[in-house]
């Protein structure tokens, strides 16, 4: 990484704790829009592993766009199933695993994604839409008492 490229503190702090090295395996597990992911390919190298990790099918083609190539895998699902992406692509074991957890704020800005309420949307706030039930139907069919 060029020294006269400018990198957030939270990113820079996150890239020190992880002492990324030339052929390291590493999952980032919640890869967002590709910001983390993009610096630590960088820094593992083309003899390196990235598997990038994320429920939101919209996040993965925004992380597409600076993460590809040989070594580099984004996959739909849930940092809580590693074990059965890792078992899939034959990774028995990883050196750095980053969890960058919450919401984005690509998410939030998208307004029919219906991560809020200061619009007029339906409320989903699913990070999958095409699974589970939206936040709008969940509180439709729920009765008040298993509610509170």
């Amino acid at each position: 990484m060029s020294a006269s490229v400018h990198v957030p503190v939270m990113l820079r702090e996150v890239l020190q704790q992880l002492d990324l090295t030339p052929g390291l395996t590493v999952v980032d597990g919640t890869v967002g829009a590709g910001g983390h992911s993009r610096r630590i390919s960088e820094q593992i190298g083309e003899t390196g592993t990235l598997i990038g990790l994320d429920r939101d099918p919209m996040m993965l083609c925004f992380a597409a766009e600076f993460v590809s190539g040989d070594g580099r895998y984004l996959i739909q699902s849930s940092y809580s199933d590693l074990q059965s992406v890792l078992n899939e692509l034959g990774v028995e074991a990883v050196d750095r695993i980053l969890l960058d957890l919450g919401l984005s704020s690509d998410q939030l800005a998208d307004r029919q994604r219906g991560f809020g309420y200061s619009v007029d949307a339906p409320l989903d706030m699913r990070f999958d839409i095409q699974s589970g039930q939206s936040v709008e139907e969940f509180l439709t069919n729920v009765d008040e008492l298993k509610l509170a």
